[in-house]
């Protein structure tokens, strides 16, 4: 590409003229979101960026830096991809209901929907289930859009009415209605996925498992392919009841123990946040972090430690729900926005 064929930085006087109103509404939904929490007597914290661990889920991917002691001792660092660790530690310290508007960090991710940097909206309930936060996330749209007198949210030509009441479906229907396959039929007693029995079914429809893939990857290309893009049209969608293997942080339900406390919250074909019954059993936490890692390191030749402070506070953490929701997001789908560079102040280049 010539010097003359680039696109214009973000400080182009032109640029930032162009952007302001949706910078000048992305304050303006700050402000009402920030006000409904304190309303709800919620406190808002700041959870340090620098963590032992960033998140131990396989595929997210964090940037990795490392301290310096006054004597040159050198430890590994990351910057974190969540602030979920630290929320949950302040949970066992005794808060009851936290939120924070984070700087979070994620590697190998860019474009139209994500950035290396970004703004992730996290808060926790102590003692109330993934219902509630579920109904936060409804809320939370609404505000959004009488905040800036937004009418619909819109993607690309795809349109949400923020105010309606969100759809609520399994991942199970989903598939079914979707994709036509039968999930829960792939699934064992313990949760884990029958890889061939998936990729059967798989086969009948418009994907075409690779022979590596795993039970999750085929999950996942599904999920992407047919079952995502149908989602939060109209109104939002709530798509809860995860298979419990795709679903590290969650507890599972009490009524099918193959799935977890986990759901999404889709408008206009977006993901906007991911929210869970929290899993406050250590030794299981750790289980399923050890066999992310294993996956990771497999397929990507590398792992991230565990934290071993967040498991023992995990250990004294009381029952909690929390969300994460893409706060860029959301400022983009209110504004009409087509990038979340279009809704970021200063851009990572």
């Amino acid at each position: 590409m010539n010097a003359k064929d680039a696109p214009s930085p973000f400080w182009a006087a032109h640029v930032h003229a162009d952007k302001r109103p949706a910078l000048m509404a992305r304050g303006a939904i700050k402000r009402a979101l920030r006000a409904w929490f304190e309303k709800e007597g919620f406190t808002e914290v700041e959870c340090g960026a620098l963590q032992a661990s960033p998140g131990n889920e396989a595929h997210l991917h964090a940037f990795s830096t490392e301290a310096i002691a006054p004597d040159g001792a050198r430890r590994p660092l990351y910057l974190h991809t969540s602030p979920e660790f630290a929320a949950k530690k302040l949970l066992a310290a005794g808060e009851r209901r936290i939120f924070e508007f984070a700087r979070v960090f994620r590697n190998r991710e860019r474009g139209a929907l994500h950035a290396p940097e970004f703004t992730m909206l996290e808060w926790y309930r102590a003692g109330q289930s993934y219902g509630a936060v579920q109904s936060d996330c409804a809320t939370l749209l609404h505000l959004a859009a009488d905040a800036i007198a937004a009418k619909e949210f819109v993607w690309r030509e795809r349109h949400c009415d923020p105010r309606a009441e969100p759809e609520r479906l399994s991942v199970a229907e989903a598939f079914a209605r979707h994709a036509n396959i039968d999930l829960l039929a792939t699934l064992a007693r313990d949760g884990t996925g029958d890889r061939s029995a998936l990729a059967a079914q798989a086969a009948r429809g418009d994907v075409s498992p690779a022979e590596d893939d795993s039970w999750s990857d085929i999950f996942s290309k599904i999920l992407v392919t047919n079952v995502e893009p149908k989602l939060g049209f109209g109104r939002p969608t709530v798509l809860y009841e995860y298979p419990r293997c795709e679903a590290a942080l969650a507890r599972a339900t009490p009524r099918d123990a193959r799935l977890a406390e986990r759901f999404e919250l889709y408008a206009c074909g977006v993901e906007l946040a991911n929210g869970f019954g929290e899993l406050t059993d250590a030794d299981e936490q750790r289980r399923r972090f050890q066999l992310e890692m294993e996956e990771k390191a497999q397929r990507y030749g590398e792992r991230y430690p565990l934290d071993e402070d967040f498991l023992a506070a995990l250990a004294q953490m009381p029952d909690a729900s929390g969300v994460a929701l893409g706060f860029d997001r959301l400022v983009m789908l209110a504004t009409g926005s087509r990038r979340l560079d279009d809704v970021i102040w200063t851009p990572t280049p």
